[in-house]
């Protein structure tokens, strides 16, 4: 069985980032390896090239665990805040009020501010490799905007829900140089993540080939397979991108080098 294969859908680019370094964003359901392989070929990429990680996902999870650690009602609010946000992100279901809707709005902010500073990273000359990349063609989850699934429950909330529909556009306008797109089964998943919910995994396994990233070019990665044949595969992968944007850096700076690779 092939590991990867290549998929490139046509769509018209927004944003020339042209003179930036590559985005590479890797992206995958729960327990894929995202962050596992992200930060590891950031770290084998050292000495070779100015890579850095970013992650893009909302950062809830590591918020919520925070909030668990509260004494009395940490776990409690937890488990309030978590079934609230599922409503939110359920199509057909209804925003459950203002409070939640301005929550879900501001950790899109908080992806907007790392988005931005992972373009200020490539104007300076740095690769990043991207844990997660945001997406339109799923709503209510999987790096998609939360607040596009379910119906607005009044006229704030469907103003918060127009208003992070736009962050995403933009978002979204800027088109990853390469996704690597980590495809896995959910029992393999819920076996790496066993805190994480099977019917979600599986939802989320069911998306995954759904996600087009604006056309952006995309290499599909068995992640079922052990994680260091995988990290071997995507950091090749990822080694030829950046030596491609080397080569053109050192044609764009020299003159007589482009002439010799011409001749």
């Amino acid at each position: 069985m092939n590991m990867m294969n290549t998929q490139v859908i046509t769509a018209k680019p927004v944003q020339d980032d042209s003179g930036m370094a590559p985005l590479i964003a890797i992206v995958g359901c729960d327990g894929s390896g995202k962050t596992t392989l992200a930060s590891g070929i950031c770290s084998a990429l050292q000495g070779y090239s100015s890579a850095t990680y970013c992650y893009l996902g909302l950062g809830s999870r590591g918020i919520a665990s925070q909030i668990e650690s509260w004494p009395l009602i940490g776990r409690l609010l937890v488990r309030h805040l978590s079934a609230k946000a599922k409503q939110a992100r359920t199509k057909g279901e209804r925003i459950p009020g203002t409070l939640t809707a301005l929550v879900i709005f501001c950790f899109s902010k908080l992806r907007v501010l790392r988005f931005n500073r992972m373009l200020r990273l490539r104007e300076r000359g740095h690769v990043v490799i991207c844990d997660r990349y945001p997406q339109l063609d799923v709503p209510g989850f999987y790096d998609g905007p939360g607040l596009s699934a379910a119906r607005a429950s009044g006229p704030l909330t469907a103003w918060l829900a127009k208003q992070e529909r736009k962050l995403y556009e933009r978002m979204v306008d800027y088109r990853p140089t390469l996704i690597i797109r980590l495809n896995i089964d959910a029992e393999t998943a819920h076996a790496r993540k066993p805190d994480h919910e099977l019917p979600l995994l599986r939802e989320k396994v069911a998306v995954t080939p759904l996600l087009r990233f604006n056309g952006a070019k995309i290499i599909e990665v068995n992640a079922s397979q052990p994680l260091n044949d995988v990290h071997t595969m995507t950091l090749q992968i990822v080694q030829r991108v950046v030596a491609d944007y080397q080569r053109s850096k050192l044609l764009a700076a020299s003159p007589e080098a482009h002439e010799l690779s011409v001749s």
